[in-house]
């Protein structure tokens, strides 16, 4: 994959089979289904709106159902998109019924009219169907797709933060995801086609060293913040390529090059984020989450660019194997399982209130399933 889309599907399916039979030897459990995250530059959002009249009772009992919600929901999503594009979250940001608005869940509530204001997330159709046609042919089916920073997000940010307003920075290796969260929920995604990657790129290239080695020296010795190293002058030796002697470079060196990057990126996140400053209150600060959030200094560097608190997201303790997983480079993949698992609470929950409601519609397919299986 090269900035969140597939390149070689190819490659793309082996490593999703290697990955899967690792977990399942791991477990002892078989896999065959999966949740699968999207991002890059890709992910377009917007604000939409919809409008219903209540359908209650009778005329004087004008009580909200789930019904209604479904909806006015459904009234929003009826947006124009072009061919290429398919929705990928809707999120509900408010409700407002009749003259009150600000309301955050409006069932059981009394009214006529009943408005709600949602987070529209698209992603690419093609980019989509390539990574469930990677997933399929390496023998799984994809139950979902879910935006790659809300599941880092359902992983690394608390609910005081999301409340208070918060700036999620998932800085993975080809791009880099952006969600900010007011009042609960995220009203903002934005997808930066820069990630960690370039830095290792930019060490390969200023130091003439090949690829692998300006990763390996980027995660062991890698800083983006050169005061950290002021009292600290050592220096990394690179076994040389070709034959070639090892080189001896100063660590400070690698601190000038990183930085740069680091801050453009920054730069980029900013500009995202600027045309809702004035509206929004970011009382949380920043996280950075993702594989570059490992990288020595970056909460003091995000701090003094954007002149807010910052703390590195590491996954919350869900029990199990904490010590492993509880690195932000693990974001993304712990919160495709609990979000993941969630949904399909969700909808078994639905599954359960179909099945109380329609018991003579669950007869009548198990009747014409009988018939299938018999005669035909």
């Amino acid at each position: 994959m090269r900035k969140g889309v597939v390149v070689n599907i190819e490659a793309t399916l082996k490593s999703v089979a290697a990955a899967v039979e690792a977990a399942e030897l791991m477990s002892g459990r078989a896999v065959d289904g999966c949740w699968a995250s999207i991002g890059g530059n890709n992910i377009e959002g917007l604000i939409s709106r919809g409008v219903v009249a209540v359908n209650g009772k009778s005329r004087e009992n004008r009580e909200i159902s789930q019904k209604d919600v479904e909806r006015v929901l459904e009234a929003a999503r009826a947006v124009d998109f072009s061919m290429d594009r398919q929705i990928l979250e809707v999120i509900p940001l408010a409700y407002k019924v009749d003259n009150q608005s600000g309301i955050r869940n409006p069932l059981d509530m009394i009214g006529v009219r009943l408005e709600s204001e949602v987070h529209i997330i698209t992603c690419s159709m093609t980019s989509a169907q390539n990574l469930v046609t990677c997933v399929n042919r390496a023998g799984l089916h994809v139950n979902g797709l879910i935006l790659q920073s809300l599941a880092a997000g359902r992983a690394v940010l608390t609910e005081e933060e999301k409340e208070l307003g918060v700036v999620l920075i998932d800085l993975g290796g080809g791009t880099t995801g952006v969600l900010g969260y007011s009042q609960g929920t995220p009203f903002l995604q934005a997808g930066i086609p820069a990630g960690s990657s370039q830095v290792t790129s930019d060490i390969s290239i200023v130091k003439g060293v090949s690829l692998e080695a300006a990763e390996k020296i980027k995660v062991t010795a890698g800083c983006c913040w050169p005061p950290l190293l002021q009292d600290n002058p050592e220096d990394i030796l690179v076994p040389g390529s070709g034959g070639r002697a090892p080189l001896t470079i100063p660590r400070i060196q690698v601190a000038q090059i990183i930085q740069p990057r680091i801050v453009e990126i920054f730069d980029m996140v900013r500009e995202k984020i600027a045309p809702h400053t004035e509206k929004r209150v970011f009382g949380g600060g920043v996280v950075i989450t993702g594989g570059g959030a490992n990288l020595l200094g970056i909460a003091d560097l995000a701090a003094e660019f954007f002149k807010m608190p910052v703390r590195v997201g590491s996954p919350l303790s869900t029990g199990g194997l904490a010590a492993d997983y509880c690195n932000p480079s693990f974001a993304t993949a712990v919160g495709l399982v609990l979000e993941g698992g969630a949904r399909e609470n969700e909808s078994g929950d639905h599954k359960k209130k179909a099945d109380i409601r329609l018991p003579e519609f669950n007869f009548i397919r198990r009747f014409f399933d009988w018939i299938k299986r018999e005669f035909f």
